[in-house]
């Protein structure tokens, strides 16, 4: 029984001193934490909130309404309100040129305009992005851009039933890009179909 009170008692003498032997940091440097500036690295996104295919640092008309057409700097062009000036924009994956829904959707609002101005015509340009260029010829990014204004065409065809004639088709592969090629930001936004329907 004594045995074990002296080793109770010498548990509790080492735990009382070994509490007695911590100290509070007194470091200078991590006492002054709070005065010390620190420099953090912001990520910047650029967006195109007008949603006209440009995006905002490059926008000189940041605020294009929705469906207007726009001149070579991006703004609207003066005269629109005169029978039928419908733009369209479509986006694709990479080495793709697949139409998504979101883009049919928005086909068929072109569409339907179509059909109710029976005169107009619609132009179709696809686009490719720089790292879709074959490294030896541009081929690859010319049918690419070729095939996704095809898609487009079709799509009206037979969704739609719209006169072939009255839809023309151009592909620029690469050579026309909205958005700088240094990011995959600006190359999703050159991988493209862009559309303009109106009346002749």
């Amino acid at each position: 029984m004594l045995d074990k009170s002296r080793l109770t008692l010498a548990i509790i003498m080492s735990s009382l001193m070994m509490t007695a032997c911590q100290t509070p940091i007194k470091n200078s440097a991590l006492m002054n934490k709070k005065d010390q500036i620190v420099d953090v690295s912001v990520a910047v996104i650029n967006v195109d909130s007008d949603g006209d295919g440009v995006l905002d640092d490059l926008d000189q008309c940041p605020a294009t309404p929705l469906n207007v057409v726009v001149d070579k700097n991006d703004c609207p062009i003066a005269h629109i309100g005169i029978g039928l000036k419908m733009e369209y924009r479509a986006f694709f994956a990479k080495d793709s040129s697949e139409l998504s829904p979101e883009y049919q959707l928005e086909l068929d609002k072109i569409a339907k305009k179509l059909q109710e101005y029976d005169t107009a015509t619609m132009r179709i340009e696809g686009h490719a992005s720089a790292d879709e260029v074959d490294k030896n010829k541009k081929l690859r990014s010319n049918s690419l851009a070729r095939n996704r204004a095809i898609i487009v065409k079709n799509y009206l065809i037979m969704q739609h039933q719209i006169d072939p004639n009255r839809l023309s088709t151009a592909s620029y592969g690469a050579q026309r890009p909205i958005a700088s090629s240094d990011t995959e930001e600006g190359r999703s936004m050159n991988r493209r179909v862009y559309g303009l329907a109106q009346e002749p």
